[in-house]
């Protein structure tokens, strides 16, 4: 079953084909025909035979209109010989269906199965090959400039996935807050969420300190949204601390109400009750039945 991982980055390239292009253009270095546009196609690479061939993406790049490259995209976690075995078909495919360019690039979160993936593939005796782009975290720029980050919000959620064990991410976190800001506040909250989740423990808990330190910097949907969730998960969180100290009983069920409430005024109006209550339906609201 594919991951959270793996399903946000196939979202980033189906969210923003493009993305497939800048990798390439940029951090690989590569040299791409020109081209105006960039868009998601079909990513069913099966051709007549019986076998399904599915990439997790497929971008073609288009120049007034005509498509001048195509870009399969792939995420690999971990080595896998057999699903090497089967990129050559969606080169193969892609390029006959498509008669252009074709390039597979392999976008791997560890840098071993990176260096793995970059092996050409060697397809018959005339030495034929498939030489897949691998981008790993050695691959990945450092992004600390806020410009720049606004311009490539995916690629600086790579930076910083890739980059938070360095002596000081705070200038990673303070890019991504940026690129956060510059895109659709639901997309900006799953990105959050999904690096939240990705980072160590001691990176992860410097990321939620600065959430709480910008609430004066930044005002856009997703981070009103954000302080206004740290403020009820810790308002929660205080007054379970409260009911359990005072040897008050506190059931799943309650304690799934107080961590759901996301109104700061009924919670603060449970800790002063909570102070002086003697069970959990002395709080009221609906904890009171």
């Amino acid at each position: 079953m594919p991951s959270q991982v793996h399903e946000v980055l196939i979202e980033m390239f189906r969210g923003r084909p493009s993305l497939a292009a800048e990798l390439l253009d940029g951090p690989l270095h590569d040299v791409l025909p020109a081209y105006d546009e960039a868009h998601l196609a079909s990513a069913d690479l099966t051709d007549v035979a019986p076998t399904e061939y599915r990439a997790d993406a497929v971008v073609t790049l288009t120049r007034m209109g005509e498509i001048v490259a195509a870009v399969v995209v792939e995420i690999q976690r971990r080595v896998d010989k057999k699903k090497r075995r089967s990129w050559p078909a969606y080169v193969a495919t892609l390029h006959a269906r498509l008669g252009c360019r074709v390039d597979l690039l392999v976008v791997c979160p560890d840098q071993k199965v990176a260096d793995w993936a970059a092996s050409p593939i060697v397809i018959s005796l005339s030495r034929s090959t498939i030489h897949p782009v691998a981008f790993g975290p050695a691959q990945t720029p450092v992004i600390t400039d806020p410009e720049t980050a606004r311009r490539l919000p995916e690629l600086t959620v790579l930076s910083t996935l890739a980059h938070a064990s360095r002596s000081d991410p705070i200038p990673l976190f303070e890019a991504l807050f940026a690129a956060l800001e510059a895109i659709d506040s639901t997309q900006a909250g799953i990105y959050h969420d999904f690096v939240r989740g990705v980072l160590p423990a001691a990176s992860r808990k410097l990321l939620e300190d600065l959430v709480s330190a910008t609430k004066d910097r930044y005002f856009s949907d997703w981070a009103r949204q954000q302080h206004a969730e740290g403020m009820t998960e810790g308002e929660a969180r205080s007054l379970i601390t409260v009911l359990t100290a005072r040897g008050i009983e506190v059931s799943d069920e309650a304690r799934a109400t107080i961590k759901g409430c996301t109104d700061l005024e009924q919670l603060d109006q449970w800790i002063q009750r909570a102070a002086v209550a003697e069970r959990i339906e002395d709080l009221g609201g609906a904890l009171a039945g």
